[in-house]
């Protein structure tokens, strides 16, 4: 497949063949570490580390918390593809600059893409610390990441986009979850462009149009990653209350401050949720 691809995307040509030299293994699941979760890298057998700056035609990570390495690692035995940090439309990457890192994962080899996000909470009913999986998303006034030419090999120029959230993944991710004793939500993920946080008006508006949470990356991702063929899960930490929900001027310490504080619980239902997900969706992963 790469080979047909690569002539046509000559940005994730050269990223390819930067990193598949330096590959240890080919790696069965990827996950984009959000905010909170860059320790998680510290509880699996690290393999080989990448620094995102050094890869051909990766733009680079300016965001507080967001690493940008790649990291080739192994849990249990599962080969995991983990990226410490992200990419956001608001640092002024475009739309397909955000989605390199999914597409170079399903290049690789990956099968599953797990992508993490700290967000905002809409619905009344979620608290900061609360953690919510993505059942469908929201993009809001953002360009496609599709936009512009397509190569057929990677994925088909218009993609149907009914289901983004694999539903056997998220099974297992309620699984884990009951199997932790953690609780978890589920609902409607939102991305904005940033990098102001919404209007309280905004997030009334998004309330009506089915939003539960909201957040400035991940969608963007997703819509990549299931165009060219990843299985797509998704997982929030609910880092703060929406704007005009709490009665206080929101803030990007109360986020991090928030996200650090959940982070235990949940690298433990991350790890929980990919272990299932190797062994009932990823025959032979610990191989």
């Amino acid at each position: 497949m790469e080979q047909e691809i690569l002539p046509a995307l000559p940005g994730l040509s050269r990223a390819w063949e930067y990193v598949r030299s330096r590959a240890p293994f080919r790696p069965r699941l990827a996950v984009v570490l959000g905010s909170g979760l860059g320790e998680f890298v510290d509880t699996v057998e690290v393999v080989t580390v990448i620094d995102g700056r050094q890869i051909p035609d990766f733009p680079a990570a300016t965001v507080s918390g967001h690493r940008g390495k790649m990291v080739f690692a192994r849990l249990e035995g599962v080969p995991l593809l983990l990226y410490q940090g992200r990419y956001h439309y608001y640092e002024g990457h475009t739309a397909a600059e955000c989605a390199l890192p999914v597409r170079l994962a399903r290049l690789l080899g990956c099968e599953i893409a797990v992508l993490t996000n700290a967000a905002g909470g809409i619905n009344a009913d979620f608290r900061p610390g609360d953690f919510m999986l993505l059942t469908d998303h929201l993009s809001f006034l953002l360009p496609s990441p599709l936009r512009g030419q397509n190569c057929e090999q990677l994925g088909p120029r218009f993609p149907d986009m009914s289901e983004v959230y694999d539903r056997s993944l998220r099974d297992c991710v309620l699984a884990a979850a009951r199997e932790e004793s953690i609780p978890l939500h589920q609902g409607v993920y939102i991305q904005t462009a940033g990098p102001n946080f919404e209007t309280p008006a905004e997030i009334r508006f998004y309330r009506l149009a089915g939003a539960d949470a909201v957040g400035m990356s991940t969608a963007t991702e997703a819509i990549a990653a299931h165009h060219c063929g990843l299985r797509v899960c998704g997982l929030s930490c609910i880092a703060n209350l929406a704007a005009g929900m709490s009665g206080q001027a929101l803030s990007i310490e109360e986020v991090q401050v928030n996200a650090v504080q959940s982070g235990p619980t949940f690298r433990r239902l991350l790890r929980a949720a990919l272990l299932r997900m190797a062994r009932e969706e990823l025959p032979g992963a610990d191989g």
